[in-house]
């Protein structure tokens, strides 16, 4: 069960991984305490064996990044300190990187830095109408972390990634969705309801399946067409050996909706 006290809450239920960022009252800034409490409530959901993650936020903001109060004391080892945070934090992020099953970010509210990296490394971004995105890096003469600059360059493009984080712009949720950072926009009253919808829809569907298109779409800009042929021919056929592909198409013959089991 969810602690209300805990830095990051977790649970996992009815095949739904559920993390939320829980320091509402820092705007779920990043600081060493709850950096340790990230890394510990990913590992026990993965554990879980979930079919599918859904990272959302408490509070009035997604994520404001880093917690600069932290950066202040520690300003004469700011390296040591900004690098033991990695040490926790990079982890975690792979870990969530290499999913086998999908991941969806629920960004409620404005979010900026490390946040871009929480809410953009997911396979579905669903926000609120009225969130805003801002780089901050650069404003405090820093380089992104946590894969920011991957997930931006990767969902945009390079150009729209090195105007975010050099220039520190506010973009708007309109804006981010234009660019593919944000997938959907709903207003934030009908935001959490849009986003169990697609939780449920995604934890009912055949997770082996998903778990390999994922991979597949993924890994396409690093590949030709031949060997990408090969590695498709692959994850069909074992596809394909499942129990949830026998389901699939023995209620398509039956004319009714398939019951997957993950199987």
């Amino acid at each position: 069960m969810m602690q209300p006290e805990a830095l990051v809450l977790h649970r996992v239920e009815d095949g739904i991984g559920r993390l939320t960022l829980n320091r509402p009252e820092h705007g779920n800034a990043l600081s060493v305490a709850f950096c340790q409490a990230w890394h510990d409530a990913v590992e026990q959901v993965i554990e879980a064996r979930p079919r599918v993650v859904v990272l959302d936020a408490n509070g009035p903001l997604f994520c404001a990044g880093g917690d600069i109060g932290e950066f202040v004391e520690n300003r004469a080892r700011l390296d040591a300190h900004i690098g033991a945070m990695l040490a926790i934090l990079n982890p975690s992020m792979n870990r969530l990187a290499n999913l086998s099953v999908p991941l969806l970010s629920v960004v409620h509210a404005s979010l900026g830095g490390a946040g871009i990296a929480f809410a953009c490394c997911a396979d579905f971004v669903l926000a609120s109408d009225t969130a805003k995105l801002r780089g901050g890096y650069s404003a405090i003469g820093l380089s992104p972390d946590l894969g920011a600059s991957y997930y931006l360059s990767r969902r945009a493009n390079a150009t729209a990634a090195k105007r975010i984080l050099m220039l520190n712009e506010s973009l708007t949720a309109q804006a981010c969705q234009a660019l593919g950072l944000f997938d959907e926009l709903y207003p934030a009253h009908e935001l959490p309801a849009a986003a169990e919808r697609l939780a449920r829809r995604l934890a009912g569907s055949a997770t082996g399946a998903l778990g390999r298109i994922k991979r597949l779409c993924d890994g396409a800009a690093g590949h030709d067409i031949a060997p990408h042929l090969d590695l498709e021919a692959a994850a069909l056929l074992a596809c394909a050996q499942s129990a949830d592909a026998a389901e699939g198409v023995q209620a398509f013959i039956d004319k009714r909706p398939a019951q997957f089991t993950g199987r």
